[in-house]
C-alpha cells in the first residue's frame, strides 16, 4: 500500500469539517492524555501535583510523564489509581548509543516505569543511517521487555517532509513501536495535522501489510479542545470511530488539561492548578 501525500490536505480538510468540540469530545481527550512536566526545574513537590491533577473531576489521565528521577514519586502518589507512570529515554536529542539507552531504560523499568517514550535517533535517520534507529529502538525494546508500552519519538518537526515522516514511522513500527510520537516539545515545532495523516498512514499501512498494531501521541502544541478535536477527528477518518481508546491514541501535553476541563464544566476547578507542563 502506497501512501498518498497529496491526500493529505483533503483528509485534514475533511476531519476539520467533522471535529467537535463537546463535553463528549473533552472528556474523550483526557482519557487520552498523558500529563506530562518535563522541566529543568521539575521538583518531588511539582511532581506530586501534577499526579493529583491527573485524577480530574472528568475522568483521570491515560498517564503521567516525567524525568526519571521522579518516577518512584509519580507511582507512589498515583497509587491505585491506573494512571500510568511514563518517563523519557534518549532525551531530547536521541544521540546516544543503543547500548546507552538500554541502560538508561533498564534503570526506568526497574525504578517502576510503565511506559517509556524514546527519542528516536532522528538525525541518523535524516543522514540515512537506518541500521543505527533500528538499533537504538530494538535495543529501548528489549530493555522494556514483553510488556511495558514503547512510545518512539520521531520528532517530526526536523523532518523536510511528509514522506520521511511516514518511513521513519514505519521503521519504528517494524522494530517494536507501541505508539509513534510525534515530538519532544523541545524543537520549534511540535505535532501537526499533516505529521498526524503521515503518521497514522503508517500506523494502518503497518497493520495491512505487516499485522502490527501500533498507536499514535500527538505531542507539543495541543493546548485546546479545538486541537485536540482535529486530531480524533483525523484518526476516527483513516482508521475507524472504534479505533482510538487509550492503548492506541494519547496526547502529551499539560497546558491543555484547563481547557478540556473548562469545556467539561469544570473551569473554576482547575483555575488553582499551575501549569507544570513542557509542551
Amino acid at each position: 500500500m502506497m501512501f498518498d501525500i497529496k491526500s493529505i490536505p483533503e483528509i485534514i480538510e475533511k476531519a476539520h469539517k467533522n471535529s467537535v468540540i463537546n463535553h463528549d469530545t473533552a472528556k474523550r481527550a483526557i482519557s487520552f492524555l498523558d500529563l506530562t512536566s518535563l522541566n529543568d526545574d521539575d521538583t518531588a513537590d511539582k511532581i506530586e501535583a501534577l499526579c493529583h491533577r491527573a485524577q480530574t473531576p472528568a475522568g483521570h489521565t491515560a498517564a503521567v510523564c516525567i524525568y526519571a528521577p521522579f518516577i518512584e514519586t509519580a507511582w507512589k502518589t498515583l497509587g491505585k489509581s491506573g494512571i500510568k507512570t511514563a518517563t523519557v529515554v534518549n532525551f531530547p536529542k536521541g544521540d546516544k548509543t543503543a547500548q546507552q539507552v538500554a541502560d538508561e531504560t533498564a534503570n526506568a523499568v526497574a525504578a517502576g516505569a510503565d511506559e517509556i517514550d524514546v527519542v528516536m535517533p532522528y538525525c541518523a535517520f535524516l543522514d540515512g543511517d537506518h541500521d543505527t534507529v533500528a538499533e537504538v529502538i530494538a535495543a529501548t525494546r528489549q530493555a522494556c521487555g514483553p510488556f511495558l508500552t514503547l512510545k518512539v519519538i520521531l520528532e517530526t518537526g526536523e523532518y523536510p517532509d511528509a514522506q520521511a515522516i511516514y518511513d521513519a514511522a514505519r521503521l519504528a513500527i517494524s522494530n517494536g513501536a507501541n505508539f509513534v510520537k510525534t515530538s519532544t516539545g523541545k524543537v520549534a515545532t511540535g505535532a501537526t495535522p499533516e505529521a498526524a495523516v503521515a503518521m497514522i498512514a503508517a500506523i494502518r499501512d503497518a497493520k495491512a501489510e505487516q499485522n502490527l498494531d501500533c498507536g499514535f501521541k500527538a505531542s507539543g502544541g495541543v493546548r485546546n479542545t479545538e486541537d485536540a478535536a482535529l486530531y480524533l477527528a483525523i484518526a476516527d477518518d483513516m482508521m475507524g470511530a472504534d479505533w482510538a481508546c487509550p492503548a492506541t491514541f494519547r496526547f502529551g501535553a499539560s497546558s491543555v488539561l484547563t481547557d478540556l476541563l473548562k469545556t467539561c464544566g469544570f473551569g473554576k476547578a482547575d483555575t488553582s492548578a499551575n501549569d507544570a507542563g513542557s509542551y
